[in-house]
């Protein structure tokens, strides 16, 4: 007869690591928790509380002093709005765009076989260490030239098959396409463009998901590149408008806290979304299989 297990449901180890994760959770959400407060706060009690403004309330806390007229102002006297739809367009587009290239160069690198293909490849994975602001002089030249400046497309073109985005779809076919499927869909008859979209397409899902969303936060995200490439006022995204909130000689920091946080909560909805997905993406090509 067996008898009852009376182990510890945790053990102290175990329990001492959940302990310091949930202090270092915490210490990651307190200047999310800061922003959220100063948005809320008057200009007075931002210069003179940490984080909620201390009053008679509950919790010692003036309620009152507390308003939405931020967010107001955001979307009511000031070109947000716009911007937003311009930064939803240029991202949802953009990342479409890219990861749609990004899977068809990674593919071609991974199962075709064409002289120097070895050295594309290392050449890509060269690039991939190169900073992005070395690039931003001959890039604008190249774009002045192709008369792309002030054009959306001229955010498109160079964003749509960035070598970082190659490369790892690269490694994911190596690894989740295995050589003998391609084969049989060949011989029996299946086209290189039919292969891609119906079987290919399919075992890296987990990849295209986790690619989508890294491309969606690098371009929402993009503030150098827009300001120089799009030189309209009407055609600029959100980080862009919002740095233009802060004056010459003042700065409303509670009216930047709130459009920081406009723009920080349709990224982070989509990563709390998608984020199994995105887990499971980056790690679907570490084993083999």
């Amino acid at each position: 007869m067996s008898t009852p297990d009376h182990r510890p449901l945790l053990r102290p180890s175990t329990l001492v690591i959940y302990v310091l994760l949930v202090c270092f959770g915490l210490l990651t959400l307190l200047p999310f928790l800061w922003m959220i407060c100063a948005s809320l706060k008057s200009k007075q009690d931002f210069y003179t509380s940490q984080f909620l403004p201390p009053g008679d309330g509950l919790f010692g806390v003036a309620w009152d002093h507390l308003s939405l007229a931020q967010f107001v102002r955001l979307f009511r006297e000031l070109p947000v709005p716009r911007a937003m739809l311009n930064s939803v367009f240029l991202a949802s587009v953009g990342s479409l765009l890219a990861t749609f290239f990004c899977a068809a160069g990674g593919y071609a690198l991974a199962k075709f076989k064409f002289p120097g293909r070895e050295l594309l490849t290392t050449l890509i994975l060269g690039t991939v260490v190169l900073p992005g602001a070395l690039l931003l002089s001959p890039r604008f030249e190249t774009l002045y030239h192709l008369h792309l400046v002030d054009h959306y497309l001229g955010i498109f073109l160079p964003a749509v098959a960035p070598a970082f985005g190659l490369y790892l779809f690269r490694q994911a076919m190596v690894n989740s396409v295995p050589n003998d499927i391609l084969e049989s869909a060949r011989i029996d008859g299946c086209g290189e463009v039919r292969i891609f979209f119906t079987i290919v397409l399919p075992l890296i899902r987990p990849m295209i998901s986790a690619y989508l969303i890294i491309a969606f936060i690098a371009l929402w995200n993009d503030f150098i590149t827009p300001q120089i490439i799009l030189q309209s006022p009407e055609l600029q995204p959100l980080p862009v408008a919002i740095f233009e909130l802060k004056g010459l000689y003042a700065a409303d920091y509670n009216l930047i806290m709130a459009g920081t946080l406009v723009s920080i909560a349709p990224v982070m909805f989509l990563f709390l979304l998608l984020q199994r997905e995105f887990i499971s993406g980056l790690t679907s090509g570490a084993v083999k299989g």
